[in-house]
């Protein structure tokens, strides 16, 4: 029978292409989720039954373990940006990934690959940051020889970055950011899940930093997504107490109706990370110790932005025409 991988947050943006991925590499794959019956979509990525969705709820060790029963690998792709409702920073990236790895030890799962994020330090300022750290320690005690992935900013045709941005733009001249200058270096995700699968398969080993190719700052990165969908927008950095204004008036309101209302727009939190380069370290392993050659934004981005031009895809055919006459 083939190898199974359970992977935790497998229908989410990162977790659909490591699930498509291992079913290439004939494996079966469990996905774990919240909700089976929205991560359908991933049953046609294998052969019939060999992609299936499982109800899990990380924060549960029953169920956690019910999902991981008969797994000879495990990934943990489970993060969220935001605390809303009973998914917290603590519960789901410091609590959860450690359930995962210490429910994997004591099953005896031969692989484990965690994904974490460049910036993860268990002393940050940052609850996110923080956490992130919290989870890699917690991960590591239980299962030391885990592969730990880090990546930067994640971009794709699912991605809530240059989507979420790109959307903003068609309305008003100007696009709005905060921290302008911070430094990025936006990754491809199926180079993070071709990294995933490399642990999976043990042809890696320790902790990496995943970055692309290229390095630029936040503002430089909206110009580039600008060109791509042709819109002229005027990039604005906003003011520190702009930003900060704006973040605490969205905190209180979730505070205030119990969650009821997340905050999406930008969270005190976030602020804290933006004001931190987001790049890949000097000393850390990277892409090329896993012979990966890091995807560039030019070469995807237009792959799915297309929809946010002016004139959609038409703008591309129309162009395309008048290069041949």
């Amino acid at each position: 029978m083939s190898k199974l991988v359970t992977i935790y947050g497998g229908s989410g943006f990162v977790g659909r292409y490591i699930a498509r991925r291992m079913a290439k590499e004939g494996w079966r794959v469990r996905v774990a989720v919240r909700r089976p019956n929205e991560a359908l979509f991933v049953k046609p990525y294998g052969a019939v039954g060999q992609v299936e969705p499982f109800f899990c709820n990380i924060r549960d060790d029953a169920s956690v373990r019910t999902a991981m029963q008969g797994a000879d690998a495990v990934v943990n792709c489970v993060g969220i940006l935001v605390n809303e409702g009973r998914n917290t920073f603590m519960d789901v990236q410091a609590d959860g990934a450690g359930r995962i790895a210490r429910i994997a030890a004591e099953l005896g799962v031969a692989k484990l690959v965690h994904i974490s994020a460049i910036g993860a330090d268990n002393e940050s300022d940052s609850a996110y940051s923080r956490t992130k750290g919290w989870g890699e320690l917690a991960v590591l005690k239980s299962f030391p020889k885990a592969v730990i992935l880090r990546p930067s900013v994640i971009f794709g045709t699912e991605d809530g970055f240059f989507n979420r941005f790109a959307a903003m733009a068609k309305f008003g001249p100007f696009l709005p950011i905060t921290a302008p200058l911070t430094k990025f270096q936006p990754v491809y995700v199926d180079d993070v899940a071709a990294a995933a699968v490399q642990g999976i398969l043990g042809e890696a080993e320790g902790t990496y930093e995943l970055g692309g190719p290229d390095v630029e700052t936040f503002e430089d990165i909206m110009k580039l997504m600008l060109k791509v969908i042709g819109r002229k927008n005027i990039v604005i950095g906003l003011p520190q107490v702009v930003a900060r204004t704006t973040a605490a008036i969205g905190d209180t309101v979730q505070w205030l109706t119990g969650g009821l209302i997340t905050n999406r727009i930008l969270t005190t939190d976030q602020l804290k990370n933006l004001g931190r380069h987001n790049v890949v370290g000097k000393s850390a392993k990277t892409f090329a110790d896993l012979g990966i050659t890091p995807t560039p934004m030019a070469a995807v981005l237009p792959d799915y932005l297309w929809r946010f031009r002016p004139h959609g895809q038409y703008e591309a055919i129309q162009a395309s025409a008048k290069n041949l006459k």
